[in-house]
This record gives C-alpha cells, sequence and structure tokens, in this order.
C-alpha cells in the first residue's frame, strides 16, 4: 500500500468512526430508538450539518475529500460534541457498538484492498450492519438478563413490589414513599431516573439485595404499551397512578393516549392494591382506590408545606419540610401506600415530618446571602408554576432561571410565560427551544436570552446580588 492510498484509508476510517459516534451519541440520549432520533429530534438541523453533508461530500468531492474532513468536518464535529453538556456516556452497549464498527470498517477496507474492487471505500455498510448488528446482540443480551432477573424475581417469595408511575412527580413519591417505608422495612427503590423496562432489569440483578422486603419501582413510558411490559415483567402488588398531563404528548398525540398507558400499570396478576389519583379516570376497578379529594388545607411557604389528609374517617394534619403545595398529592399516595403496608398514623406522621426534598426538584439552597430554588428536574407545568408561586412569597428581587417547558405545548408555555410576568424581575432564558416564544411574549424589566448555556455561570456571576431569590425551573440539555 503506497502513502497516498495509506492515507485514503486513514481518512475513511476516522470519518467512519466519526460518524459512528455522532449516531450513538444521538440514539443514546433518544433511548436507542433511531426512528426517535430521525422524527422526533429538536435539533434536526445538527443531522445536515454533522451527518448528511459530511456522508454526501465523502462521496461527491473525490480526491480533494481529505481536505474538507481535517479542516471543517473533524474540527467542527469535535467542537460540538465539546460544547454538548449531556455527552455520550461510554456504557458497554455503547462499546459494544463502537467495536463492532471498527472491526466492519477494517474488514471492508481489507477486503477493497486485497481486491482492488473499490473506487471509494463506502459508509453506508458498516454504519448500517453496525446498527443492525449492534440491535441483535443487545436484544439477545437483555433477553439473557431478562430471564436471570425474572428468575432472582421469582426467588424472592416473600418480596413486595411497589410500582409507580404518571407524568407528574413520581420520582418524587418513589422517592417520598422509600424515605417513610424505611422507617419500618428494608426498603431498596430504582437508583435516580430509572424507569425503563431495561434499567429495571439491570437493577435487579446488579443492585437488588436478596434480603429486601420491599422494592419500589418508577415506571416511565414514551409510547403505548410502554409501562405494559413493566408490568408483565414485574407482575407487582401495589401500584400507584400519579397525576397524569400533557407530558411527552409529541409521541403520544393525545392525553387520552397518555392515560391508557399510565393505566397499563393496574393490570398486574398479582396486584392487591393501587392507588390512582382522582384526576386520572373515575371508572371503577375493584383493587383501585382514588386519592387527592380528601386533601385539605394546603399551606405552602418557603419554610416547608402543611396539609390535612382524611383518612381513617378522621382529619389528621401532616408537616413536612419538602416545598410545594403539589407535593400533598404526592405524599397522600405514600401515606396510604404506608397506611396500606401496617405503618400506624402516628409512624406516618413522623417519618413525613423528617422527609428530605428530592434533588433539584424544588430544593432551597441558601448561599451567598441568595435563596436558591434548584428545580432543575421538573419539567410539567404543574411544579414549574408551584415554583412560581413560591418564589413570589419572596420580598427582595426575584430571577428565574429556565428553558421553558420541553415536549410540550405553545399554549403551555404561553401559560407558563404569564406566570413569570407576574413575579419575576429578571428572567434568563437558556437554550434555542423556546426562545423566540419566551423573547417575544416576556414583560419583564429585565430579560436575557442565552442560546449557549456555557455562558450561564459567567452570566449569573455578573448579574445576581445578595438577597436574590433565583429559581433554576426545569434545565434541558442543549441538544434539546
Amino acid at each position: 500500500m503506497d502513502w497516498i492510498a495509506f492515507f485514503d484509508f486513514v481518512t475513511h476510517f476516522l470519518l467512519t468512526i466519526t460518524l459512528g459516534w455522532y449516531l450513538i451519541t444521538n440514539l443514546q440520549w433518544y433511548s436507542y430508538k433511531i426512528e426517535r432520533v430521525v422524527l422526533k429530534h429538536h435539533k434536526v438541523w445538527w443531522h445536515i450539518v454533522y451527518f448528511l453533508i459530511p456522508f454526501l461530500a465523502y462521496h461527491l468531492t473525490g480526491e480533494y475529500f481529505w481536505i474538507f474532513f481535517y479542516f471543517a468536518i473533524l474540527p467542527s464535529i469535535a467542537l460540538w460534541h465539546h460544547k454538548l453538556d449531556k455527552k455520550l456516556v461510554l456504557t458497554w452497549r455503547v462499546k459494544r457498538f463502537l467495536a463492532l464498527l471498527v472491526v466492519l470498517v477494517l474488514f471492508q477496507d481489507f477486503i477493497c484492498y486485497i481486491t482492488e474492487g473499490c473506487n471509494v471505500y463506502g459508509l453506508f455498510m458498516p454504519l448500517t450492519v453496525a446498527y443492525i448488528g449492534s440491535l441483535a446482540i443487545e436484544w439477545y443480551i437483555f433477553e439473557m438478563f431478562k430471564r436471570q432477573a425474572e428468575a432472582k424475581l421469582r426467588s424472592m417469595r416473600s418480596l413486595k413490589i411497589i410500582a409507580i408511575t404518571g407524568s407528574y412527580g413520581k420520582t418524587s413519591i418513589k422517592q417520598f414513599l422509600t424515605q417513610v417505608l424505611s422507617k419500618k422495612y428494608k426498603v431498596y427503590a430504582t437508583p435516580r431516573s430509572v424507569n425503563t423496562l431495561g434499567g429495571i432489569i439491570k437493577d435487579i440483578n446488579e443492585e437488588l439485595s436478596e434480603d429486601t422486603q420491599v422494592y419500589i419501582v418508577e415506571a416511565g413510558a414514551r409510547e403505548k404499551n410502554d409501562i405494559a411490559q413493566i408490568t408483565k415483567f414485574l407482575n407487582h402488588h401495589y401500584a400507584i397512578v400519579g397525576k397524569v398531563g400533557p407530558q411527552h404528548i409529541e409521541y403520544f398525540k393525545t392525553l387520552e393516549n397518555i392515560i391508557r398507558t399510565k393505566l397499563e400499570l393496574v393490570q398486574s396478576y398479582n396486584l392487591l392494591q393501587a392507588y390512582v389519583h382522582h384526576s386520572v379516570t373515575n371508572e371503577p376497578h375493584e383493587r383501585v382506590s382514588f386519592y387527592g379529594q380528601e386533601i385539605s388545607d394546603v399551606a405552602r411557604s418557603l419554610e416547608g408545606t402543611k396539609f390535612t389528609l382524611h383518612i381513617d374517617h378522621r382529619n389528621v394534619p401532616f408537616e413536612t419540610k419538602v416545598l410545594g403545595a403539589f407535593q400533598a398529592d404526592n405524599i397522600a399516595a405514600v401515606i396510604h401506600m404506608a397506611k396500606r403496608l401496617h405503618m400506624s398514623i402516628e409512624e406516618i406522621q413522623n417519618a413525613v415530618k423528617d422527609l428530605k426534598p428530592v434533588s433539584h426538584r424544588l430544593e432551597r439552597i441558601d448561599a451567598g446571602g441568595k435563596i436558591i430554588i434548584d428545580d432543575g428536574f421538573n419539567g410539567n407545568i404543574e411544579g414549574m408554576s408551584e415554583g412560581i408561586e413560591l418564589a413570589r412569597l419572596h420580598h427582595g428581587r426575584k430571577v428565574i432561571v429556565t428553558p421553558g417547558l420541553v415536549e410540550s405545548t405553545d399554549e403551555l408555555n404561553l401559560e407558563l410565560i404569564a406566570k413569570i410576568n407576574e413575579v419575576f424581575d429578571l428572567v434568563i432564558v437558556t437554550g434555542s427551544l423556546n426562545s423566540d416564544l419566551f423573547d417575544k411574549n416576556l414583560k419583564v424589566s429585565n430579560k436575557i436570552i442565552l442560546k449557549d448555556k456555557s455562558q450561564m455561570e459567567k452570566i449569573l456571576a455578573q448579574v445576581l446580588k445578595e438577597e436574590d431569590l433565583v429559581l433554576f425551573a426545569n434545565d434541558a440539555p442543549n441538544f434539546i
């Protein structure tokens, strides 16, 4: 091989791996669903600039492609990757895909070299076969681990499983329930926002200890039957369906589809009792109890929340340091579930009083003379509205940092903007998704449209003052 042929080989190899890196990064963001990457991506122009143009240029520019690649494509994709706030995580699945792609590229190029039958090394074949091959490998591994997890659950005969879903608050319900039940039982809950079937299977195999008495599982969905698959796998004993709204409406098309998908959680063969928020449905079911309407006298402050719950034929007061009036609904579900598992009202009251806030969900932080309310993981209209109402209670200057609602509608974002206009002195809009809508409709005295989140820390250092209240409402990654 002369040096020109070798140079062409290296260029082709690097280009293929670069495009593969871009592809697998996007697949990881969108749950490895190619249809979501193609049809639901929030920045389609990225596909054009970082994938389609390099792909076409390689096949059209001929011998001078290397100039374009080394001086334009490679630097631009490297810069794109550097600016991502949610970079590719090198999981075993990603490593397997990249390893398969490397093998395929080397194999193809070797065949082309020894046969001298390729005028230009192809890109489509190795990328396509690597994707399809990766799907086959992951399906086989998934089925193997699924059987292993099923066997483990069957062996834990005394284990009680509680599954939780909803559009809003499911992670909060999970963490609050874990804290309350841990006062009496050995409890384990799926970590962070693990809520897919694959994530649950991995969690059971790797983390669920044999002496666990109560396993609490968060179930999420982006498509019809996502919850049904989790239900069929777990066959849980108890279920909680929290509030449902138009989150991920672009995937489900209608609110009715979302509701039907969430209610798949009550189809477990082993179901003993389910608690469903009264706003979701009024359809009777022998093992379903509705909650939410028994709550009264809700009082919010920047110090915590108080409410009264009608339970055991009496009105019982509860108080917690957790912020947000809407948390009364989430905590009510926890109270009913704890009562069902034989905890006394007094035990539950004490446990609720000791509840710690969920990280990045209306979490109060006092720093540098400022009150910071970190609501970065809350991306629904109800939760963000509650953060705004809490900010209203502050007597000093109020600042909100937000990208608005993501995977939602313009109507709901306009509702959010109207609430922001009533309360805040300074609004910092992050990201480009809703920037035009906010720029046009914000009526506050000061606003900053920050399309590049990498500048946020610098901007905040410049504009924030002592005694400010700063609400971080939603924190969408910059690929959105």
